[in-house]
């Protein structure tokens, strides 16, 4: 179950006795009567509950990266912060938004649900915003026609779960004016065609053996990974629509097997 809707239900429990002690049991209550244990821990942990869920809905929300396909903007096992107002105000768990802030920007790293099942979160990087004409070809990134810049910086190994050796090459990729550092591997496809899902509105996508290329909808954003050949992303699984944004991610704030990441912001 979606944590957002779980302290939802336990604010509503823990308002709703408190509501109802204030209102009906108390004047009820001899003077010197006590509080029966439900009322007192429910009065006791509904300010907390209020205050997380406030929290976690509208400024700051914690998220651990599970998998590899950030590498190496983002490392397996590390905690992130996601600013939840960057993007405008949105109602909780239902993901309306109220107040309009800010639209994403290409090259921000942004976590969203994931499309196929809402009830889990992804984390990538914003490409292709509402309009664009996306083209991925020879592990390139073109935009409306123009080839987003992209110089090797060396190589980079890392070790998968299974202790599986992964040796890529690292190149800097600048997405309109915001650099970072992507992965590549030469000797893998731009698009793994049979891994390709019929997802909504798949007509605004084309596919073949040399590139992809799509077209974003309106209000809908295309998102790689910047492990582009370990990353399940746009490529397969389509775009993302706005009321399934969460937030932009800004910093480290934790990994228990790597200190020294601690505090890094999130280019």
């Amino acid at each position: 179950m979606d944590f957002a809707l779980i302290m939802f239900v336990l604010l509503l429990v823990t308002g709703g006795v408190w509501l109802l002690d204030k209102f009906i049991l108390q004047p009820r209550r001899a003077a010197e009567g006590k509080e029966p244990w439900w009322v007192e821990y429910s009065k006791s942990f509904f300010p907390v509950i209020l205050a997380v869920f406030l929290l976690r809905s509208f400024l700051v929300e914690p998220f651990k990266i599970p998998s590899g396909s950030m590498i190496p903007s983002l490392q397996v096992g590390d905690f992130i912060l996601v600013n939840k107002f960057t993007y405008g105000l949105r109602l909780p768990i239902v993901g309306k938004k109220l107040v309009e802030i800010n639209s994403p920007r290409r090259g921000d790293v942004m976590v969203f649900h994931y499309p196929e099942n809402p009830s889990l979160d992804y984390i990538k990087r914003v490409v292709g915003l509402p309009g664009d004409n996306i083209a991925y070809r020879n592990k390139k990134v073109f935009v409306n026609g123009a080839l987003q810049e992209q110089q090797q910086d060396g190589e980079y190994n890392y070790v998968e779960s299974g202790l599986k050796f992964v040796h890529t090459e690292r190149y800097s990729e600048n997405l309109g004016g915001h650099p970072h550092a992507i992965l590549i591997n030469p000797d893998m496809p731009n698009v793994h065609l049979g891994a390709v899902a019929e997802f909504p509105q798949r007509e605004a996508c084309s596919y073949s053996d040399e590139e992809m290329r799509c077209t974003v909808p309106a209000g809908h954003y295309l998102m790689l990974g910047d492990n582009r050949d370990n990353s399940r992303d746009s490529r397969y699984w389509g775009f993302v629509p706005d009321n399934m944004i969460v937030g932009k991610a800004f910093m480290i704030w934790m990994n228990f097997g790597d200190l020294k990441r601690i505090g890094l912001s999130i280019n």
